[in-house]
């Protein structure tokens, strides 16, 4: 049994992403952290893939949570192990700086930078032991060319695709690829209250990317056709930054 995680992974790119990996084969584990009701649609559409799946509740940000729930998994599934990780929780709490609280910092950062180290620290070994692992890393274009009013996320998100490169390079000997990819504006749960309509007129292909778009992607990087690929941040914008 091929097993894969999505942090994040009851709505939106998360959701289009662990669709995308049970059409692919893999059992897929949804990780939420509150809305167990979303959790529970992604895991049926998991199931009308053909594929099976689980949810697996935890806070990426508490670092005892998130070991406490993988050890458990790990107890449970003796025989398996996460081959496959797609790092892609997340949130936005926007304001210029000057104005931004310093909870809206450091849940950002939390969820962002900590959850990678979190999340990724424990799977690790197993990857490296098996000579085979697939890790992806959700970024963004605010992490790449950095977005006013957002200087927590790009901050989040830039660190990210510096990580990414450095975790590729520690691990690349033992067949673990890791890369990360950097979305523009994709219609999700995300971008709700920004203006699409004025936003759109600065995407050169006009429109807003769709989730499964992405999921795509995710699918290529974490297919053994990837091999070749890592430490790269994969930009999938619609021309919007390059």
């Amino acid at each position: 049994m091929k097993c894969a995680l999505v942090t994040g992974g009851s709505r939106g790119i998360g959701r289009a992403i662990c669709v995308k990996l049970a059409q692919m084969g893999y059992h897929v584990i949804v990780n939420y952290v509150s809305n167990e009701g979303e959790a529970i649609k992604t895991l049926q559409l998991i199931e009308e893939a053909s594929s099976t799946g689980e949810l697996l509740k935890f806070d990426v940000s508490d670092n005892a949570a998130v070991v406490a729930a993988l050890e458990g998994w790990q107890e449970a599934h003796k025989d398996e192990f996460i081959e496959v990780l797609v790092n892609n929780a997340g949130i936005r709490k926007d304001n210029l700086l000057l104005w931004m609280e310093e909870d809206d910092w450091d849940k950002v950062m939390g969820i962002g930078m900590k959850g990678f180290y979190n999340v990724t620290r424990p799977l690790l070994q197993k990857m490296l032991v098996k000579k085979c692992g697939r890790i992806v890393n959700m970024a963004s274009v605010s992490g790449l060319s950095g977005i006013a009013g957002q200087c927590n996320y790009s901050a989040a998100k830039g660190g990210m695709i510096a990580a990414t490169k450095a975790l590729a390079q520690e691990v690349a000997r033992k067949k673990v690829t890791v890369n990360a990819v950097a979305p523009g504006f994709i219609r999700t749960d995300m971008v709700d209250g920004l203006n699409e309509q004025e936003l759109t007129k600065t995407i050169p292909l006009n429109r807003f990317g769709e989730p499964e778009e992405v999921a795509e992607l995710v699918g290529f990087l974490v297919s053994d056709k990837a091999g070749y690929i890592t430490g790269q941040c994969i930009s999938i914008n619609g021309g919007l930054y390059s």
